[in-house]
């Protein structure tokens, strides 16, 4: 499954006038990077662009029943579709891990959908919501690798090379690959991506390395949003088309990164969506001479308690 930048435009016109379009915050300072504010995004996350998409296609499909859509989230893709479809009038059923965070459940319930804890960690969410979509008809929606949510997700990349078109390189997280699957199709021969992991559940790294998607151990702070256990088809399409820059942040990485966000620029970004800034603010991705970046500061659905 390859996504492309017509997917992308697809999307984009499908979701126009129910997404916000986030601001992109010009540097404040010499290091020229830009930064892509889709915590501002309803729902707090970018997910609500690919949840859309997604629901939206499957009713002009006539494939919604009354058992309406289903997914399998860590949090954030269960709370963007829980949105969606109170908004479209559809009913929702939410697999989550029984460790999902309680700031995130609380509100995918508030939408009114029915939240379901399944098993540890996201793999054994998505496990019953598909057996749940096969017994009782309702569409499923990935959290990550379907087309359609991978070219919603696109639609931030269009919208900042559409601000600033001089934009040399994208930085954004990686989970299971569908923001950077589908910012990289928009981004395809305009501007590089470079692809953001945490060590401890580095999916999109390791499939480069093996050749093919391949599971891995998923632990660390950002787990809870980026804890995908292997990366999406989409997003292993992208690199094959186009490889990214791979990088991987620790833990104190993401840490200091997030602490940094709150404190220079009082964004309460979550540990995952911390993850793409860590990779500047740590110096393992180091801009050339004169290269404009724009990172993407992908969800703020966080316990504020935590902050500094």
């Amino acid at each position: 499954m390859k996504v492309t930048r017509q997917d992308v435009q697809a999307a984009a016109n499908r979701i126009a006038g129910r997404v916000r379009r986030t601001p992109l915050l010009p540097p404040s300072d010499a290091d020229a990077v830009w930064i892509k504010c889709e915590f501002l995004q309803h729902c707090g996350v970018f997910k609500t662009r690919g949840a859309f998409n997604r629901q939206l296609a499957a009713l002009e499909a006539g494939e919604v029943g009354s058992s309406g859509i289903v997914v399998a989230s860590g949090g954030n893709a269960g709370l963007a579709q829980a949105y969606v479809a109170r908004e479209l009038g559809i009913t929702a059923t939410v697999f989550v891990p029984e460790g999902a965070p309680e700031v995130k459940v609380s509100r995918i319930r508030g939408y009114g959908a029915d939240v379901r804890h399944v098993g540890l960690e996201y793999a054994d969410a998505y496990r019953a919501a598909t057996e749940f979509a096969d017994q009782s008809g309702a569409v499923f929606a990935h959290a990550y690798d379907q087309l359609e949510v991978a070219a919603g997700a696109g639609t931030i990349g269009e919208e900042i090379l559409e601000d600033e078109p001089s934009i040399d390189t994208i930085v954004l997280a990686v989970g299971g690959g569908g923001l950077y699957a589908g910012v990289a199709a928009a981004a395809f021969g305009r501007a590089r991506v470079v692809a953001v992991e945490p060590e401890r559940c580095a999916t999109l790294h390791e499939a480069m390395a093996a050749g093919r998607p391949v599971d891995v151990e998923v632990s660390g702070v950002a787990a809870d949003s980026l804890g995908a256990r292997r990366v999406g088809e989409a997003a292993f399409a992208a690199q094959a088309a186009e490889p990214p820059v791979s990088v991987l942040v620790t833990d104190d990485d993401i840490i200091r990164a997030r602490t940094a966000l709150w404190n220079d620029y009082r964004i309460a970004a979550e540990y995952g969506a911390a993850a793409a800034y860590a990779a500047l603010l740590s110096g393992h991705y180091v801009p050339e001479d004169g290269e404009r970046v724009a990172v993407v500061i992908c969800g703020a659905n966080t316990d504020p308690t935590t902050l500094p």
